[in-house]
C-alpha cells in the first residue's frame, strides 16, 4: 500500500506539505520530514502514489549524507538521524520508519542550486535556440546527453507549490542570497557534485545533473545542505552501460510516468490515477537506482533499520 499521507498532525504540528514531504514540527531546533509515496510529474500530484517511494528517497538521502561528510569535511548537512521523535505513537512507528528523518531547523536560501555535468532537458532546449545555457556560453557543437567540459552551476528560483520554477543568472541569485552566501552555495553545489558523479560513474550510474538546497545556520552563519540530495527525484540518472551521446536517455525516475501521461493526453492535467502497470514499472525503477548506488536491497537496508 502506497501511503500517500502522513496524518501526525495530530501528534506533531504540520510546518509545511510539499508534493512528497511532509514537515513537523518537533521542537525549537528540530524538524521531522516524512517522505509519502506521492508522485508527481509536470507539477501535478497523481491521486496515488507508488510504494515504498517515500522510505527510498530517505535512505538514498541518508546514504547520500553520510558519504559526502566524509568525503567533503567542510561540508554541514541538517542531518540528525533517522530516528522517530518519543512523541510519534508506537502504533504509528511501522508506517514511518524508514521515510522519516530528524532534521535541523535552519533558514532555508530561496534558490534551487542545479547543477548540470551533461547537456539534456531544458539545458538542451536552450543551447539549441541560444547556444546558451541560464546565459552561459556554451562550446560550439555539442550533442545532446553530451559531458560537459566542465559541470555547470544554473540556479533557478524556488516556485511555490504548483507554480514553475524559473531558470537565472548566477547574478540573479547574488541578488537573491548576496554575494557571500550566493558563492559558497556554487562553490559547495559543484563540489558535492562532482564527488557524487565519481562515485555514481563507478557503480554504473551517470548524474546528468541534480538539484540541491542549502539552509543557513544563523547561530554559526554556515550555507548547509538540506531537503533530499541526490535521489531519482531531484536528480536526472542514466545507465552508464546504455549511455549513447547524440540521443535522450532512460532515466532512473519517473519518466516513465512522464511519457505515459504525454502519450494519453493527460500531461499537466489535475485528478489523474496512475494504472497498476504504470505503477509498477515506475517503483522498479527507483528501486534499482536505490541498489546501484547504495549497493543494497531495500528489503536489507530496512532490516539494519531495525
Amino acid at each position: 500500500m502506497a501511503l500517500v499521507k502522513a496524518d501526525l498532525g495530530e501528534v506533531l504540528p504540520l510546518v509545511a506539505s510539499g508534493k512528497v514531504r511532509e514537515l513537523y514540527d518537533v521542537d525549537s531546533k528540530t524538524l521531522l520530514f516524512v517522505a509519502t509515496d506521492r508522485i508527481s510529474a509536470y507539477d501535478v500530484i497523481m491521486q496515488n502514489g507508488i510504494p515504498d517511494k517515500g522510505l527510498i528517497l530517505t535512505l538514498i538521502t541518508a546514504h547520500w549524507f553520510r558519504y559526502l561528510q566524509k568525503s567533503i569535511p567542510d561540508l554541514k548537512t541538517h542531518f540528525i538521524s533517522l530516528d522517530l521523535p518519543p512523541a510519534v505513537p508506537q502504533t504509528l512507528v511501522p508506517r514511518l520508519k524508514g521515510r522519516s528523518m530528524l532534521v535541523r531547523k535552519l533558514k532555508v536560501f530561496p534558490v534551487e542550486a542545479i547543477v548540470r555535468g551533461y547537456i539534456t532537458g531544458s539545458a538542451w532546449s536552450s543551447y539549441k535556440k541560444t547556444g546558451e545555457v541560464n546565459g552561459k556560453k556554451m562550446p560550439q557543437g555539442l550533442q545532446e546527453s553530451q559531458e560537459l567540459p566542465e559541470p555547470i552551476y544554473t540556479p533557478s528560483t524556488k516556485a511555490e507549490l504548483g507554480q514553475h520554477d524559473e531558470n537565472i543568472s548566477t547574478e540573479q541569485a547574488a541578488q537573491i542570497v548576496g554575494d557571500k552566501y550566493a558563492k559558497r552555495i556554487e562553490e559547495l553545489s559543484l563540489k558535492i557534485y562532482t564527488t557524487a558523479r565519481d562515485y555514481a560513474k563507478e557503480n554504473g550510474v551517470i548524474i546528468a545533473d541534480t538539484k540541491f538546497e542549502f539552509g543557513l545556520d544563523e547561530v554559526t552563519d554556515e550555507v548547509v545542505l538540506i531537503d533530499e540530495v541526490l535521489t531519482p527525484d531531484s536528480s536526472r540518472f542514466w545507465s552508464k552501460e546504455k549511455y549513447q551521446v547524440g540521443q535522450g536517455q532512460d532515466s532512473f525516475d519517473k519518466q516513465f510516468l512522464r511519457d505515459w501521461l504525454t502519450q494519453n493526453g493527460l500531461k499537466g492535467k489535475d485528478g489523474v490515477t496512475m494504472p497498476q502497470d504504470v505503477v509498477e514499472a515506475t517503483r522498479a525503477k527507483y528501486l534499482e537506482a536505490f541498489k546501484i548506488l547504495t549497493g543494497k536491497t531495500l528489503e536489507q537496508t530496512l532490516q539494519e533499520l531495525k
